[in-house]
């Protein structure tokens, strides 16, 4: 079992990110994550109101990594004001004991989403390989938008069928709300 941290833990964020999660913000995580000791505590802050779904889970998996790389090294996510969409994507990849927010922060937890037009014109085999190929793609995303569900509710008191029906409506918590739940460790 980890200690609990407190609010001395997070003076001085080794990590501070914010905005849009997009390339942007990957090339200043992956920077500033190069720079971090290898030992110790290293503070992860984040405020987004989302963005990139696969560049929350590059950067998610990156902390995976470098978690099994560097034992003695503890990640610690800290969210401030907003966590929504592709940020509770990130903080899933965090051991829920290693997930901290600020007072008042929200956090936002809702499907993926998409914008797609089909046209259909020619071979009717070939209409139906095009069908087949959204369907796919539709079935795949789900896959790991639920990967990331799973992992989000890992240790806490929601079940992930109880998550996937909120999330088709945007769920929203507030920082004590998420920490009564148990998907993170404590709010600061």
């Amino acid at each position: 079992m980890l200690p609990q941290l407190g609010p001395k833990d997070f003076e001085f964020p080794a990590i501070m990110l914010s905005g849009n999660v997009d390339h942007g913000m990957y090339l200043h995580f992956k920077n500033a994550l190069s720079t971090a000791p290898q030992a110790g505590l290293v503070a992860v802050e984040i405020s987004t109101l989302g963005g990139d779904p696969e560049i929350a889970r590059m950067m998610g998996e990156d902390i995976r990594f470098l978690s099994d790389l560097y034992p003695d090294r503890r990640l610690v996510f800290l969210g401030k004001t907003a966590v929504y969409s592709a940020g509770a994507t990130f903080m899933s990849f965090f051991a829920r004991e290693n997930r901290y927010v600020t007072r008042g922060t929200r956090i936002m937890i809702h499907e993926r989403s998409i914008t797609k037009q089909i046209h259909l014109s020619g071979p009717l085999s070939t209409c139906i390989a095009s069908l087949k190929a959204t369907i796919n793609e539709i079935e795949a995303s789900i896959a790991i938008q639920n990967e990331g569900f799973a992992n989000l509710v890992l240790g806490s008191q929601i079940n992930i069928d109880d998550l996937i029906e909120k999330a088709t409506e945007n769920w929203y918590l507030e920082a004590n709300e998420a920490c009564a739940l148990g998907l993170v460790e404590a709010v600061l």
